[in-house]
C-alpha cells in the first residue's frame, strides 16, 4: 500500500501538474491528499492534480516518485483507474454515438431522434445527479451489451434487443430521488417515441416500470435482461462497488447519518434475500458471487463499530 506521484508534465492553468495516485484503495489516497492539504477539487475520479509546486513536498511527505508510465500501470494494477471512455469529458459524445447508431438500426423512420436523443442525454447529464448519472446509463448499456451477445438475432430476438436498449435509455431519465420517478421516466418515454408503433411504446414503459421493482417473472426475457443489467453494478470490482455506494450516498446527503445507514442496511439485507438476484444464466456466470460478496461485506461495515457516525 503506497502512493504515488509521477513528475510535473501536464500542462494547464499556467502551471504543469503531477498525478497523485494510491495502488490499493481511494481511502487512502483521499486520507493521503487530506494531510497535505490538497482539498477535494484537485481530485478527478482516480487521482489528484497536484501543481508543480506542491511535488517535492508531496515526495517529502511520503509519495514514491515514478514516472508516468509506471503510475498509469500501478493504477491499472490496482483496479482504481477509470477508463478515458467513462470520463465525463468524453461520456456525453460516447453515449451520443450509441444514440445515433440505436436509432439508425431499431428506428430509422421516427421523426426527430436525434433531438429525442438529445433531451434524455440533457436529461442524464442534470448536475444534481450522483449516481444515477452518465457513467451509470454507459455501465447499464455496457452490461446489456454483455447479456445481448447470447440473443439469437430472429424477430423476436430483435425485438427484444430494441426494446431492452430503448428502455434502459429511458428508465431513469427523469431523477428527482423521490417515488414516482420510474413512472416519470415510463410517461416521457410515452411522450417522446409517440411516433412509435403503440405495442413498442408500451413495451418499453413496462420494462421501465419494472426498475422500480426488479422482479419480472420467470418467462419475461426482456424483463430480465434489462433487471439483470440494472443490478450489475453490485458485482463489479470493490473499487467500483465503492464508488457505487460513495455515489449513493452522496444523492441522498441531505438525509442525516445514522437514517441513511438504517435505511441502507435494509436496502442491502433485502437484496441479500432476493433469489435470484440475476435472472439470466450470463448474468449470474458474470456478477453473482461477486455481488452476493460485495453486498455482504458492505452490510457487515454497515453494522461495523462506528458506523453511526460513518458518512
Amino acid at each position: 500500500m503506497a502512493v504515488f506521484i509521477d513528475p510535473p508534465r501536464w500542462p494547464a492553468h499556467g502551471t504543469v501538474f503531477s498525478h497523485l495516485v494510491s495502488d490499493s484503495s481511494l481511502e487512502e489516497l483521499h486520507s493521503f491528499a487530506s494531510a497535505a492539504g490538497i482539498g477535494p477539487r484537485a481530485f478527478d475520479l482516480d487521482h489528484y492534480d497536484v501543481p508543480a509546486r506542491r511535488y517535492r513536498d508531496l515526495v517529502r511527505r511520503g509519495a514514491r516518485e515514478v514516472e508516468g508510465g509506471e503510475l498509469v500501470r500501478l493504477l491499472l494494477a490496482s483496479g482504481l483507474r477509470i477508463p478515458a471512455r467513462r470520463r465525463p469529458g468524453r461520456l456525453r459524445r460516447t453515449l451520443s454515438l450509441r444514440w445515433h447508431a440505436l436509432s439508425v438500426d431499431s428506428f430509422p423512420d421516427l421523426p426527430g431522434a436525434a433531438q429525442v436523443g438529445e433531451e434524455l442525454l440533457a436529461r442524464w447529464g442534470e448536475p444534481h445527479r450522483r449516481y444515477h448519472t452518465y457513467a451509470h446509463l454507459l455501465a447499464v448499456l455496457e452490461a446489456l451489451d454483455a447479456l445481448l451477445d447470447a440473443l439469437l438475432d430472429d424477430d423476436d430476438g430483435a425485438a427484444i434487443r430494441r426494446s431492452v436498449q430503448l428502455a434502459a435509455w429511458f428508465h431513469d431519465a427523469v431523477y428527482q430521488g423521490v417515488a414516482g420517478d420510474e413512472r416519470s421516466s415510463a410517461a416521457l418515454a410515452g411522450k417522446l417515441l409517440g411516433d412509435l408503433p403503440p405495442d413498442d411504446i408500451a413495451e418499453v414503459q413496462r420494462l421501465v416500470l419494472l426498475t422500480i421493482s426488479h422482479s419480472p417473472s420467470a418467462d419475461d426475457r426482456a424483463g430480465a435482461l434489462l433487471c439483470d443489467a440494472d443490478l450489475a453494478v453490485l458485482g463489479g470490482s470493490p473499487a467500483d462497488y465503492a464508488r457505487y455506494v460513495a455515489a449513493v450516498r452522496e444523492e441522498y446527503a441531505s438525509v442525516p447519518d445514522a437514517d441513511f445507514i438504517t435505511g441502507r442496511a435494509g436496502v442491502v439485507r433485502s437484496l441479500l434475500g432476493v433469489d435470484p438476484l440475476y435472472r439470466t444464466q450470463r448474468a449470474q456466470r458474470l456478477w453473482l458471487d461477486t455481488a452476493r460478496g460485495n453486498l455482504a461485506n458492505e452490510l457487515a461495515g454497515l453494522k461495523g463499530p462506528g458506523t453511526e457516525r460513518r458518512p
